[in-house]
């Protein structure tokens, strides 16, 4: 090397190797994304259901609206469905108005989600009242019931899991009933604007 002569690389050199970790980088969080899109529950969804409508908002019968995080059309049904992400045990039933959730370092109490589920089937079946329509509170699988599941409450994995058999099961022209009535749905209905916190 000639003295005075740098052993640092060049300005292009430089340039090109923050371009490639860039790209590297860039590489990776797309990847990223695309893995957990494809993990997210209303992909699932839309793998094991006919068709998903995610946070939309139905008219009740008093001239508001409700928020729906999910309804499916499935075999035999159209379902209302609530997800719920707790951790640790949960303690709770169809007449109790609060439910706990007792974790490793935590205790704290939500409102029992069944009231809320039951407005929203209501709603839906307003808008459709000759098709099936039935709903669940599905909770992921940080949450344990220890002390008895209340009705309508399932655990996503299972509620995930028996779906195809749902769907395997549908009459065809019960079927093709259900798809007119998801048409339907899904004009009467419309997406939940971001940022609205219902």
């Amino acid at each position: 090397m000639a003295p005075g002569a740098s052993s640092w690389p060049g300005p292009a050199a430089s340039a090109a190797g923050i371009a490639v970790a860039v790209l590297v980088l860039g590489g990776a969080v797309w990847w990223l994304r695309r893995r957990r899109a494809a993990r997210s529950i209303g992909a699932r969804f839309a793998r094991a259901c006919d068709g998903v409508l995610a946070d939309r908002l139905v008219p009740d019968a008093d001239g508001g609206e409700l928020h729906v995080e999910y309804l499916l059309l499935t075999g035999p049904a159209i379902l209302v469905v609530a997800v719920r992400d707790v951790a640790g045990h949960v303690f709770g039933s169809e007449a109790m108005q609060e439910w706990t959730v007792l974790g490793p370092r935590h205790r704290f109490t939500f409102a029992n989600p069944l009231p809320a589920l039951y407005d929203r089937i209501a709603a839906v079946k307003r808008l459709l009242p000759d098709v099936p329509v039935r709903g669940v509170v599905a909770f992921t699988a940080r949450a344990q019931f220890t002390k008895g599941v209340p009705p309508n409450v399932v655990t996503l994995e299972a509620f995930l899991a028996g779906l195809p058999a749902e769907r395997a099961g549908a009459e065809p022209t019960a079927l093709a009933a259900l798809r007119a009535a998801w048409t339907e749905l899904g004009a009467a209905t419309k997406p939940r604007p971001s940022g609205d916190p219902r």
